[in-house]
């Protein structure tokens, strides 16, 4: 039987933070970011801008994680008593023991605050520990500075990078830069080196 279950309700805490799944009704929690913050989604193929396009991107979400294809969560900063954003697992794949770590997304009051380290250390220690992976992939388009150097900085390791492999909302393709951590190196080094930061 396999340990991670789609039709399960995890819920993910710290003493910063708080990951419960993404609801349809979340909409009333996020739309202020839709409407006043779209550049949120600059890079991403899928927007969330607007309160249509909020509905349309939980709703996605939703049927994916029905399909068993990802698991969305919403984000609350315990610190602020406030929900800061979004984050999901995706391409989930049980039989190889991998799945990806994206469409990550936080407010810009929340973004440099640590929030983000939080949640990857949450999401990390639960994919690995619990749900057994051995290998967690993450993606962004390789113009994103700000996203390469947060995963680079949470100790992700550059695999490469897929030229134009997917459009641009806006038009074009994106090279897409691929990074991972495998189950060893989370138990060696990045494990300690992330809780480290954390402090």
């Amino acid at each position: 039987m396999d340990v991670f279950n789609c039709n399960t309700d995890y819920i993910l805490e710290d003493d910063r933070v708080l990951l419960r799944p993404l609801q349809a009704d979340d909409a009333q929690h996020l739309l202020h970011f839709s409407l006043q913050q779209p550049e949120l989604w600059k890079f991403s193929l899928l927007s969330a801008a607007g309160e249509s396009g909020l509905s349309a991107y939980i709703n996605t979400a939703l049927e994916a994680r029905a399909a068993g294809k990802e698991y969305p969560f919403i984000v609350f900063d315990k610190q602020t008593q406030t929900y800061a954003g979004s984050t999901r697992f995706y391409d989930i794949n049980l039989p190889f023991q991998t799945m990806q770590l994206g469409y990550t997304w936080y407010g810009s009051a929340y973004q440099g605050t640590g929030l983000n380290k939080h949640c990857k250390y949450l999401l990390l220690h639960f994919a690995f520990e619990t749900c057994k992976m051995e290998r967690i992939e993450f993606r962004a388009d390789n113009d994103n500075s700000r996203s390469i150097a947060a995963m680079k900085s949470i100790g992700c390791t550059v695999d490469g990078v897929l030229r134009a492999n997917m459009p641009k909302r806006q038009g074009g393709r994106r090279d897409s830069i691929v990074l991972s951590i495998l189950k060893q190196e989370w138990f060696n080094t990045v494990k300690q080196s992330l809780r480290n930061k954390l402090q």
